[in-house]
């Protein structure tokens, strides 16, 4: 089953990719890899998902935070390709977690990414990953990632 027949399966509608926020692209194709920006959790095309994990955000509210960013990335891969069944492999998650002193769960948060992306791509969703703690991030949500895809 493809991607997108998984996704529809799954009851999942991507969101509309969204601007740069800045003087960037939202996707870099290098031969046959697509490397994302760093996506940060919008809902309903407004960014959401403020805070800093551990202190007034909990790892369940950052693990959805994640998962958004997860589609938000998906959104940009699908207007760049055409089609989210030209993705041949997941190849890396790097996750951003916005981190209060002490907190050490970033792996329980970006979770939330790669689960969404194993759900959707099977086996071709599995992928190397960081999952890093930070002070602040921009706009000041709680988490962002970046993907790199191996395309066809």
């Amino acid at each position: 089953m493809g991607a997108e027949a998984r996704l529809t399966e799954l009851g999942i509608t991507l969101p509309e990719a969204y601007a740069p926020a800045g003087n960037y692209v939202p996707v870099n194709r290098a031969g046959d890899l697509l490397f994302t920006a760093g996506q940060v959790p919008s809902t309903d095309g407004q960014f959401s998902h403020f805070g800093i994990v551990g202190g007034d955000v909990d790892i369940e509210t950052a693990y959805e935070a994640a998962r958004l960013c997860a589609l938000s990335g998906l959104a940009h891969v699908r207007r760049e390709l055409g089609s989210l069944d030209r993705v041949a492999k997941v190849v890396k998650v790097n996750g951003f977690v916005r981190s209060a002193p002490g907190f050490t769960d970033q792996p329980k948060v970006v979770n939330g990414a790669s689960d969404l992306l194993v759900e959707i791509f099977g086996d071709a969703g599995k992928h190397a990953r960081a999952a890093v703690g930070v002070n602040e991030l921009p706009l000041g949500v709680c988490v962002e990632v970046e993907f790199v895809f191996l395309v066809q």
